[in-house]
């Protein structure tokens, strides 16, 4: 069904259950009542939306990003697109620290002489060209233990005092802290630029990237585990001078905002948040992270006029600003929120890529089964209406996990029930997913993920197709339920408060 691109909206016929139709819990799982709408949304509905964002990128320095003029012309069509559909929509305007990096960051050993090493400008770095001696901070740990253990620079005093009279390069590992926090105790010591380099542990060997979550005055690159250990160790037998490059960007009072349309029907104390980022990286347009999910449900926003479904839920669109910078369009979202208007959210619903090239068939794993990760009470239903409409069609679906990548996480944070697909952005696919989806193993789900070339030509309109089908059955079914979920439990909350991630950015 390439076609096809359905993704019914949260919108909702004010129709009775067939008896027989709705589980236990009071949701309906038969695909025929969203058949309307799943009909109505297609992929070249989507596409003309997408090549509406391709566009606005060309003719915008090639970047779709938050603080840029690429976004406010994005924010603009999406606007028009809504108001003509007959929604309420406010433009939230809200400030945040940009940063882009202008050009690649480079690092390399000037005595003794050796190579150029594989690095990576963290985000809000300080732009310099330092060279200057290696100074390992007093705590590394090497060889690592088996489990994540290091407390690397997390205190002012792992960091000797900086020479007053030369230049001097912090070295320190990952792990204890925020990236944060060790490149400022860095700075605070007087160091003139920071390499943190990977933990050591399997999975926290590779090339470290991550984000300082705001402007940083002085360089801070990243490093491999092999890299930087071996770095580590020839700094401690003797002098070593290297030279660190960086070229950024940073304002920190930036501003951009999220577009929110509301429908004119539906029980504003049941809202369902239909949402997904606008913004793109700087570095590219953005065409699947995140055009598609945006294309996605702004068809979905124009159908769900034409056809004049009545939903039971008010349905709320929310097209965030800022998710790249760390999810900071939705954070402010919900944080504007009083209690009493966060519990009128009956549930969110996130779309943050569908369209990936190498893609798998993910369901946000809402009751933890699979990943160990649960979110707040109802989260496991909105799983379970994916999963069983995959498996009514025959199709396969893979878990996963509530990382905190994504703009569901402020949400969770406070107790509220999310859900959604994804397509795949920079992980692997494997032997076994090739299996049930085709493709390529051993190739990223989004070879072009958070480059340049993530424009039109990076996108699976099969995936298109499956995943806004089941997207639109989902945000049906959500959005005409009678149902209530259980109240929210403070421990998931607590638990979904803290992720390793800030969008996709490794924060720690």
């Amino acid at each position: 069904m390439l076609r096809k691109l359905a993704i019914p909206v949260v919108a909702t016929l004010l129709v009775t259950l067939v008896p027989g139709s709705a589980t236990a819990g009071g949701h309906g799982h038969g695909s025929n009542d969203s058949k309307r709408l799943r009909e109505a949304v297609t992929v070249h509905g989507v596409l003309d939306h997408l090549r509406a964002f391709q566009k606005i990128s060309d003719r915008n320095g090639g970047t779709r990003a938050s603080g840029t003029p690429g976004y406010e012309a994005s924010a603009a069509y999406v606007k028009s697109a809504l108001r003509k559909a007959g929604y309420r929509v406010t433009e939230q305007k809200f400030t945040f620290p940009f940063y882009r990096e202008l050009a690649p960051a480079q690092l390399t050993r000037v005595s003794p002489a050796g190579p150029a090493y594989a690095t990576h400008t963290f985000d809000y770095s300080g732009t310099g060209d330092v060279t200057g001696q290696v100074v390992p901070a007093l705590n590394n740990v090497l060889p690592p233990t088996p489990a994540p253990s290091s407390l690397a620079g997390c205190a002012p005093a792992d960091f000797a005092p900086a020479s007053a009279t030369a230049p001097q390069i912090a070295l320190v590992q990952r792990g204890g802290c925020d990236f944060a926090v060790k490149a400022q105790n860095a700075q605070a010591a007087g160091y003139d630029a920071v390499i943190i380099f990977n933990e050591g542990q399997p999975g926290r060997d590779e090339l470290l990237e991550g984000t300082l979550g705001g402007p940083f005055t002085i360089p801070v690159v990243g490093l491999d585990f092999a890299d930087g250990s071996a770095l580590d160790a020839a700094a401690e037998a003797g002098t070593v001078t290297v030279r660190v490059q960086t070229s950024t960007e940073n304002r920190a009072g930036a501003t951009t905002s999220n577009i929110i349309a509301d429908s004119r029907g539906g029980d504003p104390n049941r809202v369902l948040v239909v949402g997904a980022h606008l913004d793109s990286v700087a570095k590219g347009p953005g065409i699947n992270d995140n055009g598609s999910g945006s294309a996605t449900i702004l068809e979905i926003a124009e159908q769900v006029a034409k056809l004049k479904i009545k939903p039971r839920q008010q349905l709320r669109f929310a097209f965030w600003g800022a998710e790249e910078a760390g999810l900071l369009g939705s954070e402010h979202y919900v944080a504007q929120l009083s209690a009493a208007q966060q519990k009128t959210i009956f549930a969110n619903l996130n779309f943050d890529m569908v369209g990936s090239p190498n893609y798998v068939r993910f369901v946000y794993d809402g009751d933890g089964s699979s990943t160990g990760t649960e979110g707040p009470a109802g989260s496991g239903e909105i799983e379970k209406v994916f999963t069983d409409y995959f498996a009514g069609k025959g199709m396969a679906s893979d878990p996963t996990a509530f990382d905190g990548r994504s703009d569901y996480g402020p949400f969770i944070a406070v107790g509220i029930p999310a859900g959604g697909l994804f397509s795949g952005a920079e992980g692997v696919k494997t032997p076994e997913q090739v299996v049930k989806y085709g493709g390529t193993a051993g190739a990223a789900y989004d070879p072009c993920y958070h480059q340049a070339c993530d424009d039109l030509s990076n996108l699976s309109k099969r995936s298109l197709s499956e995943l806004g089908d089941a997207a639109a059955h989902g945000v049906y079914e959500f959005a005409r339920t009678k149902a209530s979920f259980p109240a929210p439990a403070p421990a998931v909350a607590k638990m979904a408060a803290r992720p390793a991630f800030s969008g996709a950015h490794a924060i720690s």
